[in-house]
């Protein structure tokens, strides 16, 4: 039959006295309590956050660059030197950009009036013309007018010829008419001459009175002087016929030189018509605006050049496009930079965020406006929030010089990693932050 023993108390328990186990039992419960607490608190924590400390505070750094090749004047900031937006940095020698705008300005001031004298030279040739239109229609006005007085002239002239053929006809009847008279006259003659002679043989004779005779010689002497009459008819009636044919004559002769000067005038009237259509060409006041405006095209150009002058004086000063701070400088005076050369950088003041590189897994139920506790490894103890600003539209692979291509079925599947911008709400300016800082973030998704 076996024999039990009690057990055997260790050296420890046989050391403690109830109180001392009651302290370490209340020791214990407590830091159980504590350890519970502080894990609920982790557990509900991390439930509804997603936590990363691949992050970092970033800034979009600006490259300050030179727009033209020139050599440097000055050099007005150094490393780490806060500098404003506007500030000056760099001073480019800008001897040869002064002289370009000079030229550039006397170039468009010669433009300027060399346009003014165009302008000026349309106004002269539009009144030119106009005047002369207004003279040249006056000459028209004056040259219709004599073709219409040499016409009358010429149908007066016209009139005149008949009047004057009418005389010569009538001068020709009494021509024929005078030398009708004539034989008869001169027959009476005759006969009243042998009445004569017969009666002066019979007197003598005593067959017939001496008043007989008488009788007979008065008649003859009547037939003498009518004869005469009748002679003289004929020559009177002859030259007044040669004088109606001179008439005649002149008549026409003037009447020519009434229809020669109708036909000048009408020449007039040509010349002076060719003078107006000549005159009142549009041709004459567009080349003289042509040259306006090409004058005027001109000044743009000069503009455009000037302009380009001071804009390239203006780039002899490089100034800071923000706020912020000089960060590497790769510049010195003296040195010759080249158009789009880096010369330094500046490091934005303000518009600082962090860049976390949350895994695939954890983005599910992340979006922008979410709140994001954030805490910086420079400052420990001190939180900082924010919010998710935006969500990258690819994973960081996608962005690699030679991203992975999974389609070949031979690769090992890696978690990728999605860069997630995070904006600080309220920074406290006592605790200044710097681009390249390491952070933790943790975004609240539930």
């Amino acid at each position: 039959m076996e024999t039990t023993h009690p057990p055997i108390a260790s050296a420890g328990e046989r050391g403690l006295s109830p109180a001392r186990r009651t302290v370490l039992i209340v020791v214990g419960v407590i830091a159980a309590v504590i350890v519970l607490i502080f894990g609920i608190k982790y557990f509900s924590y991390s439930l509804t956050h997603e936590t990363t400390d691949d992050a970092q505070i970033d800034a979009d750094q600006v490259d300050v660059t030179s727009k033209i090749s020139e050599r440097v004047d000055r050099l007005l900031v150094d490393t780490n030197q806060q500098v404003k937006r506007g500030q000056l940095l760099i001073q480019l020698d800008d001897r040869d950009e002064r002289e370009r705008v000079l030229q550039a300005q006397a170039n468009r001031d010669a433009m300027l009036a060399q346009a003014r004298a165009a302008e000026a030279n349309v106004t002269l040739i539009r009144d030119t013309q106009n005047a002369q239109n207004q003279e040249n229609a006056g000459a028209i006005d004056q040259a219709q007018a004599q073709v219409q007085s040499a016409s009358a002239n010429a149908e007066s002239a016209q009139q005149q010829i008949a009047v004057a053929q009418a005389g010569v006809t009538a001068a020709n009847a009494q021509l024929a008419a005078a030398k009708d008279a004539l034989p008869g006259a001169h027959q009476n003659l005759l006969k009243t001459q042998a009445d004569l002679n017969r009666m002066q043989s019979l007197a003598r004779t005593g067959d017939v009175s001496q008043s007989q005779v008488d009788a007979a010689r008065a008649e003859y002497e009547a037939a003498v002087s009518t004869y005469a009459q009748a002679q003289a008819n004929v020559v009177a009636a002859s030259a007044q016929f040669s004088s109606a044919q001179e008439k005649l004559t002149a008549q026409r002769y003037s009447t020519s030189g009434t229809q020669a000067t109708i036909g000048q005038q009408e020449g007039t009237l040509t010349t002076a018509q060719g003078h107006l259509a000549e005159s009142s060409s549009p041709s004459r006041v567009s080349a003289q605006q042509a040259q306006a405006d090409a004058a005027g095209a001109q000044i743009a150009t000069a503009v455009a050049q000037l302009k380009t002058a001071q804009d390239q004086l203006s780039y002899t000063q490089i100034r800071s496009p923000i706020d912020g701070y000089i960060g590497a400088k790769n510049v010195e005076a003296g040195k010759t930079v080249a158009a789009g050369e880096s010369l330094m950088t500046v490091v934005p003041a303000k518009q600082i965020y962090v860049t976390s590189n949350f895994k695939e897994t954890q983005l599910g139920k992340m979006h922008a406006g979410q709140q994001v506790d954030i805490g910086v490894d420079a400052y420990k103890g001190v939180k900082f929030t924010g919010h998710v600003q935006t969500i990258s539209p690819a994973s960081q692979n996608r962005f690699s010089l030679v991203p992975a291509q999974n389609a070949t079925g031979n690769f090992v599947k890696v978690t990728q990693r999605v860069p997630v911008r995070i904006i600080f709400d309220n920074p406290d300016p006592a605790y200044p932050l710097r681009p390249g800082m390491s952070v933790e973030t943790s975004v609240k998704v539930k």
